[in-house]
């Protein structure tokens, strides 16, 4: 019987010891569990500090906007852009005006040059030596062989005529 006794007292002591640590388990866990919801909490504060702030400052920037109702009608808006742009053509279309005077007087300075240039080019004839028998004295010399300088020498006439009369016949 002291056999039973001193198995049922471990018993005891064994469910006793289990009892404390499954208390102490419990207590553990209560607590962290209060520190996680404390902090849930504290962040849930924060976040509705935060949305109250934003609800104030959405307010004030509502009543900012209907304070600043004065604003400008379709009408007056299209006035302005007209008077705008108005305002940035005018001098780009003066510009314009004294670019075309000063195309017209240059186009007038160029005509003006032309024509006498053209009553100048009709008053220049052909060097009189060059005739239909020069030409033909040139192309049956050059045909013989003979050189440019030679002809021109020979007939009295510059390289220059000499050259133009055979560029004139295809010749050379």
């Amino acid at each position: 019987m002291n056999l039973e006794v001193i198995n049922v007292e471990y018993l005891v002591v064994a469910m006793a010891a289990m009892i404390l640590y499954l208390i102490y388990y419990v207590f553990t866990k209560d607590s962290e569990y209060n520190k996680n919801i404390r902090s849930v909490a504290t962040v849930a504060e924060e976040l509705n500090r935060e949305i109250f702030y934003l609800k104030k400052q959405l307010g004030d920037t509502q009543a900012g906007i209907k304070k600043n109702t004065n604003r400008m009608s379709d009408d007056e808006i299209y006035q302005e852009v007209e008077r705008t742009v108005y305002d940035m053509v005018k001098p780009i279309s003066l510009s314009l005006k004294r670019l075309e005077e000063s195309v017209l007087m240059i186009d007038e300075h160029v005509n003006s040059r032309i024509s006498s240039l053209e009553s100048g080019v009709k008053q220049i004839s052909i060097p009189a030596s060059i005739h239909g028998n020069d030409d033909e004295k040139i192309i049956s010399l050059y045909k013989q062989g003979v050189s440019l300088e030679t002809i021109s020498k020979e007939l009295h006439i510059s390289k220059a005529e000499v050259e133009f009369v055979l560029k004139i016949n295809k010749i050379k």
